[in-house]
């Protein structure tokens, strides 16, 4: 087994390296301990070098900053596209459904194909509009200010609404999951209307790519326990995975 500082000095290079690491990688690669391993990022996460979560460690850069919707788009567009295909199956004749803000989201909005009458409430004009031809979708567009970044209401006027309605499925996007913190996103106020179709919801989707796993938001929607589904790609990592499921959350690898 390596000395402290040798150990350590891996530790970092990994992380450096890869974004993340797990603790039984480094307990193998090492031969040190699980306990001991814990023990090291405990210390670097006291000094502000890394980020713990279940099993693993992330690097600081893991704290997602907001981006515009137009960016986000160009980002895993075939993963979004598989996840979207995968979510329109989900879908029966007279749904009451939520679809929330996002590119994920909006793929799965190009993606609905369903032959028989639903009710979509929305809180992105992006999605709206995407729907709007489709003489089988009712659209209840969520009104308030308009942000920018996502082309999405946010705001009392639309929380207001939220409160009158109760729908069967959620479908919502995040910037990140967390095992142990849950969902987040980089914008309070998305976060607070995120909560609210929540509470009007019977039934919690998230569309996610693999890319959002073990990366945290500004801020929290809620945690893991709140949601029944998960729709994301094949290289989401195996051990959260197992996690997630672990905690009798469905979830669907496209």
């Amino acid at each position: 087994m390596a000395n402290i500082a040798e150990r350590q000095k891996l530790i970092l290079e990994r992380l450096r390296q890869q974004g993340f690491v797990k603790v039984s990688d480094l307990s193998r690669e090492l031969n040190a301990s699980e306990v001991t391993i814990r023990k090291d990022l405990k210390f670097f996460e006291e000094k502000k070098l890394l980020q713990r979560s279940h099993g693993s460690a992330s690097a600081l850069t893991s704290i997602i900053s907001d981006r515009h919707i137009d960016v986000k788009e160009k980002m895993q567009t075939e993963e979004k596209i598989r996840i979207a295909k995968a979510a329109n199956k989900l879908l029966e004749p007279n749904d009451k459904i939520i679809i929330a803000s996002g590119t994920t989201l909006l793929a799965f909005a190009s993606a609905i194909d369903i032959h028989a009458q639903i009710t979509v409430i929305t809180s992105s004009v992006r999605v709206s509009l995407t729907l709007c031809y489709n003489p089988y979708i009712e659209i209840v567009q969520l009104g308030g200010i308009i942000r920018k970044n996502s082309v999405s209401v946010i705001g009392h006027y639309a929380e207001n609404m939220l409160e009158t309605l109760s729908c069967n499925k959620l479908f919502i996007g995040v910037d990140g999951i967390d095992p142990d913190y849950g969902l987040t996103t980089s914008d309070m106020n998305e976060a607070h209307i995120n909560r609210q179709m929540i509470a009007a919801a019977q039934k919690i989707i998230v569309l996610t790519d693999s890319s959002k796993f073990d990366k945290r938001g500004f801020c929290k929607i809620c945690s893991l326990d709140n949601i029944h589904h998960i729709i994301t790609d094949t290289n989401a990592p195996a051990h959260i995975i197992k996690v997630i499921r672990e905690r009798n959350i469905e979830v669907t690898l496209v």
